[in-house]
């Protein structure tokens, strides 16, 4: 048992050295919602005109609507560049080193998602406070709850990049793979606007936003922002949950069944 603890504690330790030591990790994952809230935002709010929708109860700017949209392109890309990482360390780090080992590799993977998602949270909390600092404010217990909350969904989305990361066979191929997977799933979601939005125009691309696994986690992250409840949302969260790490489990198996 101590054994797991130290190598949870290594995996969690040595993603948030990283994270320390890289600045620029810190800066670019904020800058790319930021341009959205400060630059981007200001041209669409006069574009795009928004109804009164759950979990909102009366008419809201343009930016407050795109906040956990924002947050979630944060889950979304760092879910993708730590699973860049785990590339890097499968083949000559110490990843290479701890999967080989007598511990559960479904454990080390999870340790691993877990010690991502803890860097993301450190990031949206960021960006959550540069919003209130712009002018968009939520209540006290929505803080403290969107936490956990974006813990459970960064984990989500980690576990889906490292399954993809798995049945990449060369790291060459990873950054055109990764174009493939994050812009549709960002784009094709409820991030930047509401799907009714989205099915005045297109029944189809509305219908594939529906069963976008990021619009889903998007929308838990909104409710939980205004401090409302969802419990059918809430199930499909639980289902992604354990869909996604039977994925990142099952990539990771059968490529090590293969090495042998």
């Amino acid at each position: 048992m101590k054994i797991l603890f130290y190598c949870a504690w290594g995996i969690i330790y040595k993603e948030l050295l990283r994270f320390v030591k890289q600045k620029s990790r810190f800066l670019s994952a904020l800058v790319r919602p930021l341009l959205w809230l400060f630059i981007f935002s200001s041209g669409f709010k006069m574009a795009l005109g928004l109804a009164i929708i759950p979990p909102y109860e009366t008419y809201i700017t343009y930016e407050t609507y795109i906040v956990p949209g924002l947050i979630g392109m944060i889950l979304l890309f760092n879910g993708m560049q730590s699973s860049l990482t785990m590339l890097f360390d499968r083949e000559m780090g110490s990843m290479k080193i701890l999967l080989s080992s007598h511990i559960s590799r479904n454990y080390l993977l999870f340790c691993k998602m877990f010690a991502t998602a803890i860097v993301s949270c450190i990031q949206s909390m960021a960006f959550l406070f540069i919003a209130y600092c712009y002018g968009i404010e939520m209540e006290i217990w929505a803080y403290v709850l969107v936490l956990p909350v974006i813990l459970f969904t960064s984990i989500i989305l980690n576990a889906l990049a490292l399954f993809i990361s798995s049945v990449i066979k060369q790291l060459e191929n990873f950054a055109a793979v990764m174009n493939f997977v994050i812009f549709p799933m960002f784009f094709l979601s409820s991030a930047l606007y509401p799907l009714w939005k989205m099915k005045d125009s297109s029944v189809f691309l509305y219908s594939l936003s529906s069963y976008n696994p990021f619009t889903h986690i998007v929308e838990f992250i909104r409710f939980t922002l205004y401090l409302k409840f969802d419990s059918s949302l809430l199930f499909i969260i639980v289902f992604l949950f354990v869909s996604s790490l039977s994925l990142a489990f099952m990539g990771y198996k059968s490529k090590k069944t293969g090495s042998k």
